[in-house]
């Protein structure tokens, strides 16, 4: 461990990880703590984390259990296991991720310490409180210090989340965030098909779960937008214009950022990316389905669990684009397609001479 160091910490690659990270990432730093990630997910962690729980639970529980396995195989004692209840007031999270510590400690039977804090601004528990609930684990309750380590925190998400909004993929922000860089993409790629995906951090940027979403889309000549690419301010306006209200806490991920494109019509096509089962997601989508279908914009829903494969996948994904592709190259036809100067204009009149004609 880096002597730099007077304490290590393993966060699990799952769940919260892939929206918070930047910010766990300097949060801990500050404080002397040092972060150990999981191993990406792979099928092995996967099949690991199934065994622990019931057939039926969701696939990103199922991940982030093995993540967690995972980290104890690499001799972590402390894991970050975090209880995000709630995000404003009355804007919940589904129960298994409010649910994750006591879902860990009930099907987990091996010795470690457990960093458990909690965020529930319905209760009145905002971020400070999660915080210092958090360092207080590692014995450090000095105010000003975690205070400052909050900010470098920040420091290090705003960048972050600058830079992805400025066209860099997921995987570059973060990588720069992390090494205390900063990078934007000055020119705006333009391609043939744009696309929003409609999904969860940590189903979208999970390469594995994903089965590489992003990059088959880009292969295709795609542009590919997702929830990094709108503000917070944006997602909620974006919900409210469509006549809706937020309830997920996770919901600007999905409902937001799919009503933003679709409410300036920015984007060719919605994809919809959902673990099998997920309630909440089901509920999301059938929302923005509705107003889809209102607003003439074609929708795909994927839903992904353990078992889908692949090829199937890719197929679908090819179908969808192949019919945007044709739908704007009909669209582009009839806007160019000119008007024959001897074309004979058919009047009321003229359409009742017809008629009868015909008779």
């Amino acid at each position: 461990m880096n002597k730099a160091y007077k304490h290590k910490v393993g966060i699990p690659r799952a769940m919260s990880y892939y929206n918070n990270y930047p910010f766990y990432l300097g949060f801990f730093n500050s404080l002397g703590i040092e972060v150990v990630l999981s191993d990406k997910t792979t099928t092995k962690i996967i099949n690991e984390g199934s065994k622990y729980v019931v057939s039926d639970t969701c696939l990103p529980v199922k991940v982030y259990v093995g993540h967690v396995v995972n980290l104890l195989d690499k001799g972590c004692e402390y894991i970050f296991v975090p209880s995000i209840q709630s995000t404003d007031y009355k804007i919940n999270n589904c129960s298994k991720i409010r649910g994750l510590p006591e879902i860990i400690r009930n099907v987990i039977n091996r010795e470690f310490t457990m960093v458990e804090p909690t965020l529930d601004k319905t209760e009145n528990i905002g971020l400070y409180d999660f915080c210092f609930e958090t360092a207080e684990a590692f014995g450090i309750t000095d105010k000003k210090e975690i205070k400052n380590a909050m900010k470098h925190g920040f420091a290090v998400y705003n960048n972050f989340f600058k830079m992805a909004q400025s066209g860099l993929s997921y995987k570059e922000a973060l990588e720069n965030a992390i090494n205390d860089r900063f990078v934007t993409q000055t020119v705006d790629v333009i391609k043939p098909l744009s696309v929003v995906i409609m999904g969860h951090g940590y189903n979208l940027f999970d390469e594995r779960i994903s089965l590489n979403i992003i990059k088959k889309l880009e292969n295709m000549d795609v542009k590919v937008y997702t929830s990094l690419n709108v503000s917070h301010e944006d997602s909620i306006n974006a919900i409210e214009n469509l006549g809706e209200i937020q309830y997920w806490a996770n919901e600007l991920e999905l409902t937001g950022t799919a009503a933003y494109f679709l409410n300036n019509h920015k984007v060719d096509g919605i994809i919809a990316l959902s673990a099998f089962g997920c309630g909440p997601d089901s509920l999301m989508v059938d929302e923005i389905s509705y107003h889809c279908k209102e607003n003439g914009m074609p929708l795909i829903h994927l839903t992904i669990d353990e078992h889908t494969g692949e090829a199937g996948f890719i197929t679908r994904l090819e179908a969808f684009v192949d019919m945007l592709m044709r739908k704007k190259r009909a669209l582009i036809s009839k806007k160019s397609k000119p008007v024959s100067q001897n074309a004979e204009i058919v009047t009321p009149e003229k359409e009742k001479i017809f008629a009868s004609s015909v008779k």
